[in-house]
């Protein structure tokens, strides 16, 4: 485990690599969390982190799903929406410093019975609508980004 010391300095200094899961249900309907942790602390969030050092992009897909909907998927099931780089105005920690992300979203069926939603990143969690996401200012825009097509 890196310690939290050494990590804010990577996080001052360097973008971090995550993979982004748009988890949709049979509904189509997508699974978003309330944030618990900053950066984008209270917005709603689709789940996901960041890739470790050393870890495949395979093996940490693994991880993230088991971590984040309770559920550990193949990342050959999952279909890559593409790039996007995420800017925010804080970090995890309370030193005045930002953030920059190089987020790899995919896209991931599930079967919303078979989930087992953990607690340690979200405090909640609910289904919606790519229309209700992109209408509400409570989902964090780089989640919205997920679903417009014009997102910058």
């Amino acid at each position: 485990m890196l310690p939290f010391e050494t990590f804010k300095t990577i996080i001052k200094h360097t973008p971090l690599i995550s993979i982004d899961l748009i988890v949709s249900d049979q509904k189509g309907r997508i699974l978003l969390g309330k944030r618990n942790n900053r950066p984008a602390q209270g917005y709603w969030f689709v789940p996901g982190g960041r890739i470790l050092k050393g870890e495949s992009m395979s093996v940490a897909f693994k991880r993230l799903t088991l971590n984040e909907i309770g559920v550990e998927f193949e990342f050959e099931n999952a279909k890559l929406i593409g790039p996007f780089e995420h800017f925010y105005k804080d970090n995890v920690s309370v030193e005045d410093f930002s953030t920059h992300y190089i987020a790899l979203g995919y896209r991931l069926e599930v079967n919303e019975n078979l989930l087992k939603l953990p607690s340690e990143q979200h405090d909640e969690y609910k289904w919606m609508s790519e229309e209700q996401i992109l209408n509400d200012l409570h989902v964090h825009k780089h989640s919205r980004w997920y679903f417009n097509s014009s997102a910058t």
